[in-house]
């Protein structure tokens, strides 16, 4: 792996690693180190070889002093500095090519040029450029997440768009305290002879039921309608 560009399946190897080492830089780094803090299982060595192209370990996990002084940086913006001249270093071809528009290829191109400089098949490709980018991220030249600027104003503009106030149901009817109310229409009479015998009748019947009424209150309610309508009786 030492002639060609380093690979891992996930940025989250990567960026432990790294994260570690800024912590506590142990004098040996090897696969076994990785495994007892618990780094990338089962991909120990693909961390090792990124660190060995990187330049912080050498062949025999040694670190790197001049390296070691830009992880111990506990100013962000310095060890970021820092940590973008080590990438840059270590991926020479690559800028060579690009210049400073590598940090921020995009994928395709990225392919392209590990495929076709190590003849890598399209899996290894992907996932060196995959790499890249999460190094090119832990340098801050390449933002992989959303920016702080873009999430206020979002939240913002969340704040200031008006609220959909939920419809109120109109309040219901009190019911009467003495029990159903005249029905409106009730006893209109078209004029006649005064016979009721004769009178045609238009009614139009309207029942509110009182709320807290039992069996025998509905009862007297429809037998006063049955009694006053149906049997034709009107007062």
């Amino acid at each position: 792996m030492a002639d060609k560009h380093p690979y891992t399946s996930g940025a989250n190897g990567v960026v432990s690693a790294i994260a570690h080492l800024r912590k506590s830089f142990p004098a040996k780094v090897n696969a076994e180190t990785l495994k007892k803090l618990g780094i990338a299982p089962n991909n120990e060595t693909y961390i090792i070889n990124i660190l060995r192209f990187l330049g912080i370990i050498d062949a025999e996990g040694n670190k790197d002093l001049k390296a070691a002084s830009v992880l111990v940086q506990h100013d962000e913006s310095e060890f970021q500095k820092g940590f973008a001249g080590i990438v840059q270093a270590s991926y020479k071809d690559l800028f060579d090519l690009y210049g400073a528009e590598a940090w921020t290829a995009s994928p395709d191109k990225l392919i392209s040029f590990f495929r076709n400089t190590d003849h890598t098949s399209d899996i290894v490709g992907r996932r060196q450029a995959s790499t890249f980018q999460t190094l090119a991220t832990i340098a801050g030249m390449l933002d992989g997440q959303p920016s702080r600027a873009a999430t206020t104003k979002a939240k913002k503009a969340d704040s200031a768009a008006p609220k959909k106030q939920a419809t109120k149901a109109p309040p219901a009817k009190p019911a009467s305290a003495s029990g159903a109310q005249p029905p409106a229409g009730f006893g209109d009479v078209n004029p006649g002879t005064g016979n009721s015998g004769d009178m045609a009748l238009t009614v139009r019947i309207e029942i509110n039921l009182p709320v807290g009424g039992d069996r025998e209150t509905y009862d007297n309610i429809f037998k006063s309608i049955r009694e006053n309508l149906l049997n034709g009786k009107v007062s």
